[in-house]
């Protein structure tokens, strides 16, 4: 198993893609939990800390795909490091200035979301022109869910060892810092240099003029819905335990089965459409909630949520090949930036649903919500099973996108074709 990744990570640049891209997205994986901490500090109420948070993530939603569309036309650099250095200095006034006054701190949380370069679409991006086969780009966007995982685990825990021992604004400055760095050290790596997009066609809806793009969306806002509940849903099963440490449990759990999950997936070949095979993913990935709603005791409800996990990373890593394949020509990062953003949108949406269905129909209703989204996001792949089917034939230049000469010459990476699963 550990075989096919080390093959993988011993390609030229790979390492240092995957690192950067991770390190890049430390600020956005952890805002909202430094958004908070930052704003009680600063004497600001739940409610403030929350809206800042909900400003930062909706500005961030709303920028991801128009940045993911601006990489496809100017490339990675010309994009992703000013735009990084803008969200860096938007947080960085925030962590100086305070939340006094207020309409100064929304208009850091705005400049600071809708800037955040989008990291994550342009690394699916690179990977056809690094890996070149088609098997190594199946696993490295298996390994890109199960490098998701890791960064929302440990992300957090950074910002808690900086606020313990500095304090919630050098926290922030600290967090962004290593973001502006990250993203320094992808832009200026040979592959985001010398990466052009295909040539698109000019139509102002982009990306989202692709039907199957639009179904998978769709179903992924649930999937993200999901998500976000179970977060919420977690913290109420904790305080009927009188525990509060249980509801780390239960998303630790959930986190290391997606972990589990993605690794296994992987690590092997194959057969078949991914389109056919991402409808039985979120299939069991909807089985895998449902049982949730039981709320047994915490020992079981703990197994419970590590089963839910296992179809997470899989599911992500079929949609980033689906996505790919149903993306028009020359609109690949923006393509994946729109699923960062329905995904996230979901989430924010689950987090904002579930804690009035908690508060009126108990933990169990909480649960039944994360299930009720995956079986919604099952139910928009089968409804709309007919434009999300195999492309009718590979799109030259697409994923793979071209890659220029260097000053020399000679080709850095790829081949110019299209990839296609």
């Amino acid at each position: 198993m550990a075989t096919g990744y080390v093959e993988l990570l011993r390609a030229r640049h790979a390492v240092r893609l995957l690192a950067g891209t991770l390190v890049g997205r430390l600020p956005n994986a952890t805002a909202a939990l430094a958004i908070v901490l930052f704003t009680r500090a600063e004497g600001g109420g739940y409610t403030l800390a929350g809206v800042l948070s909900a400003v930062y993530g909706l500005s961030n939603a709303v920028g991801q795909p128009l940045l993911g569309r601006a990489v496809d036309l100017w490339g990675q650099p010309r994009v992703m490091l000013p735009s990084a250095l803008l969200s860096g200095l938007g947080m960085a006034v925030f962590a100086l200035v305070g939340i006094d006054p207020l309409p100064l701190a929304h208009a850091t949380m705005v400049v600071a979301g809708f800037f955040t370069p989008p990291l994550e679409g342009g690394l699916r991006a690179l990977w056809p022109s690094v890996l070149g086969r088609s098997d190594r780009v199946h696993a490295a966007y298996a390994l890109d869910a199960v490098a998701q995982e890791v960064l929302f685990t440990v992300g957090p825990l950074v910002v808690t060892v900086l606020v313990a021992f500095r304090s919630e604004a050098a926290a922030l400055l600290v967090i962004n810092v290593l973001g502006v760095v990250g993203a320094l050290s992808v832009v200026v790596s040979p592959p985001s240099r010398l990466w052009r997009s295909a040539p698109r066609e000019a139509h102002w809806l982009g990306a989202l003029r692709s039907g199957g793009l639009r179904s998978l969306l769709g179903a992924f806002f649930f999937v993200g819905l999901a998500l976000g509940s179970i977060a919420v849903a977690a913290v109420a099963y904790a305080d009927d335990r009188g525990d509060g440490l249980i509801s780390s449990y239960l998303l630790s759990a959930l986190g290391a089965g997606a972990l589990v999950g993605g690794v296994v997936y992987g690590a092997r070949g194959w057969a078949g459409e991914p389109e056919t095979r991402l409808r039985v993913l979120v299939a069991a990935l909807a089985a895998g909630y449902l049982p949730l709603a039981l709320v047994p005791a915490p020992a079981t409800m703990t197994v419970l949520a590590g089963v839910a996990g296992l179809f997470l990373a899989p599911a992500l890593a079929c949609a980033f090949v689906v996505v790919d394949r149903h993306a028009p020509t020359g609109t690949v990062t923006e393509a994946f930036s729109w699923l960062v953003t329905a995904f996230g949108v979901g989430a924010a949406a689950g987090t904002a649903v579930v804690g009035p269905v908690v508060e009126h129909g108990g933990t169990a209703a909480g649960f039944c919500v994360a299930g009720a989204g995956g079986l919604t996001a099952l139910l928009v792949l089968l409804a709309t099973r007919r434009v999300l089917t195999a492309p009718a034939a590979p799109r030259s230049g697409d994923a793979l996108g071209r890659v220029e000469t260097d000053d020399t010459g000679s080709v850095e990476s790829g081949s110019g074709t299209g990839f296609r699963a």
